[in-house]
């Protein structure tokens, strides 16, 4: 783990830290933002121009590259850093974000960052539960089944699957296939899911080839504490290289996640928290 990834200095009276990953296609200084180039671009920017900038790694979409242009043919030209000519590291998510954005996001007209001022007219001010079957997407035991965005057609994502796409595609850090659940989905639905997502975590370690790829696990648990410290401590238990923070928040409540998860999560692993771009 040492040559992955060091702690190069902690703040002496709060858990900020500087560290350092390194890869094969160069390092990571952290904290870092890595913008996201969804469909293996930054829209209206050069590679020359991020490395301009000062970003040292980018994030690129499995589900959409997958859908377009597909990633055998990524693969067959030489992978993500030939093909989208970036010479730095790059990191690919694992496509569970769609089992949300497809399904529930659409279904609740939520995002991943609940905005609580939608609800200002509502008895008690407080959002609802809603229903937890979600129309675009189905998911069971084993994977999610999607439609396809541009075309309606149907396509089926398992961990084994996820990983295989991430590894043709050759970014140098990848993730687990997880459910990612919406901010207004209730206790006992956003537990099953995390139980889903956990036994998911152990499939795509299993199914984990290249050596030269880094594998991080997903922590879920939606806005409850006793599902988050439990996710923490399941995910921190596995052989992961790092150690990913994903799921939904509310406005205010995404550092009081942070601090119920902190105490579990280990020393010496990078730690991602995703899709924070709002």
């Amino acid at each position: 783990m040492s040559s992955f990834f060091r702690i190069i200095k902690k703040h002496k009276k709060s858990a900020a830290r500087l560290g350092l990953i390194k890869t094969a296609h160069g390092r990571i200084k952290t904290p870092a933002f890595l913008p996201v180039a969804t469909q293996a671009t930054i829209k209206s920017l050069t590679p020359e121009d991020i490395k301009k900038i000062g970003f040292e790694a980018v994030l690129c979409n499995t589900y959409h590259l997958y859908l377009q242009p597909g990633h055998k043919i990524v693969k067959k030209l030489g992978g993500l850093h030939k093909f989208m000519n970036w010479p730095g590291p790059i990191t690919t998510d694992s496509g569970g974000f769609q089992v949300f954005s497809l399904g529930f996001a659409l279904e609740h007209k939520v995002g991943k960052i609940l905005n609580k001022n939608r609800f200002k007219n509502s008895n008690n001010n407080q959002p609802k539960a809603k229903k937890q079957k979600a129309k675009l997407v189905k998911i069971n035991q084993e994977g999610v089944t999607f439609s396809s965005h541009l075309d309606g057609s149907l396509h089926r994502f398992t961990p084994e699957k996820s990983i295989k796409i991430q590894e043709d595609l050759g970014a140098d850090l990848i993730f687990a296939f997880d459910e990612c659940t919406s901010p207004l989905a209730d206790y006992n639905y956003t537990k099953r899911a995390m139980t889903r997502t956990h036994n998911w975590a152990k499939q795509c370690l299993k199914a984990k080839k290249r050596e030269d790829q880094f594998l991080f696990g997903i922590i879920q648990g939606g806005p409850f504490r006793d599902l988050r410290e439990e996710s923490a401590q399941f995910i921190s238990g596995l052989p992961f290289d790092g150690i990913g923070i994903g799921g939904s928040f509310g406005q205010n409540e995404m550092k009081e996640t942070l601090d119920w998860i902190s105490p579990y999560l280990p020393e010496n692993k990078p730690r991602h928290l995703l899709g924070i771009g709002y």
